[in-house]
């Protein structure tokens, strides 16, 4: 079974995002100090591992990231909270998208500009991507998409493997389940290699571009879906 055309036109938009997610991961892992903004089960294995000492991980950068994405969540949940709307993702959501698209992207510039980051700027770029990330983890649910949250692949792969042939299921909703997790991948393959050929702030720069093209994205299809409203509501009825 397919995503309905509703929903398929969100997705474009969300894997965006995802890939975003991957690139930004791929550069506070292998350019800063491995640690993770926007993946937050492995960021809690790491504070664990952190607290024993064990294989190195730093305790404090890890923590900072944890402690970010669940300050930006808040702040997203209050700005986006009690808002309702007929149609999905509100203009507080797209906003707020088009805010942390630009965090990103500004951060990657003065990355450039004043060079890599050391010590307490260090910290305060873990701090600042992290929370980036849990305020657009918020406001993509505005899509009203469970499957394609930007940020977490584990449910996701249990809801592909649970609903798969194998296992019984119909296939139901295979298309963007594994586009999410393919554009996961790519996004921190891409990372990767943008690091490695260029360097940390030009990955983070084009992260921000993947998020401000997939809040385009999402934005456009919002305002389709917002004009198709309207022309529904204003067409008169007929009689006689």
């Amino acid at each position: 079974m397919e995503p309905t055309d509703s929903d398929a036109s969100y997705l474009a938009g969300l894997f965006a995002l995802t890939v975003a997610t991957g690139l930004v991961d791929a550069v506070s892992y292998l350019a800063l100090d491995n640690v993770f903004t926007g993946n937050m089960t492995g960021n809690v294995l790491f504070v664990g591992f952190g607290l024993t000492g064990s294989g190195g991980v730093p305790l404090l950068n890890n923590a900072v990231a944890l402690v970010g994405f669940l300050a930006g969540a808040i702040i997203a949940g209050r700005l986006v909270h009690g808002r309702t709307h007929v149609m999905r993702l509100p203009t507080a959501h797209l906003l707020v998208l088009f805010g942390t698209a630009a965090t990103v992207l500004v951060t990657g510039a003065a990355w450039l500009v004043l060079g890599a980051p050391a010590g307490g700027r260090l910290i305060g770029l873990t701090a600042l991507l992290a929370t980036a990330m849990g305020m657009q983890a918020v406001v993509a649910r505005g899509t009203r998409i469970s499957d394609v949250t930007t940020v977490v692949i584990t449910s996701t792969l249990v809801n592909f493997a649970l609903d798969s042939p194998l296992a019984g299921g119909t296939g139901d909703k295979w298309v963007r389940r594994a586009g999410a997790v393919v554009s996961m991948g790519a996004g921190g393959a891409f990372g990767a290699l943008l690091i490695n050929a260029w360097s940390g702030a030009g990955a983070l720069l084009v992260a921000g571009a993947c998020m401000t093209l997939g809040a385009i994205g999402l934005g456009a299809v919002r305002h389709r879906e917002g004009r198709r409203a309207a022309g529904t509501r204003t067409i008169p009825e007929r009689t006689g």
